[in-house]
């Protein structure tokens, strides 16, 4: 007899929305794991970036580059705020654009983002945290790369 049909629908609904996991059949995980080693040997490099990025980590990336954003914004503001209206106004407008992208990414983050975020970091020590990320952008724009 089929589940929903024996607990009824509400209480399979309920069941589903508490996490419980329904396996796959030995037909489904072999065609997925077929599938999963074609992409592996068809884009091994987006298939590692796949398995190592998480809509967290791209959250928490998108946030340090808007807050990055606004910091440069306000020294835009302050430097030439003085000397040109138009170049303040700048600055403005870069603090308000890069204010707008911390409030999408924490709101994409949410709460489990924000704590996995702050573990890495106190785990990591910020100087790693910081630093694998440099190391990154020294292997990008590399002379000869």
């Amino acid at each position: 007899m089929d589940p929903a049909r024996r607990l009824g629908v509400r209480q399979v609904a309920a069941r589903r929305a508490k996490g419980a996991k329904v396996p796959l059949s030995e037909h489904e995980q072999r065609v997925l794991h077929e599938m999963e080693q074609a992409l592996y040997r068809h884009d091994p490099r987006f298939a590692s970036r796949v398995r190592n990025e998480s809509v967290y980590r791209y959250a928490g990336r998108n946030l340090r580059w808007s807050i990055v954003g606004f910091a440069a914004g306000l020294a835009i503001m302050v430097a030439f705020f003085t000397s040109s209206v138009l170049a303040g106004f700048l600055g403005v407008a870069i603090m308000f654009a890069s204010s707008i992208g911390v409030a999408v990414n924490l709101k994409r983050m949410g709460k489990a983002g924000l704590s996995d975020l702050s573990r890495t970091v106190h785990a990591e020590g910020i100087g790693q945290t910081l630093g694998r990320t440099g190391t990154r952008l020294r292997k990008r724009f590399r002379p000869g790369s």
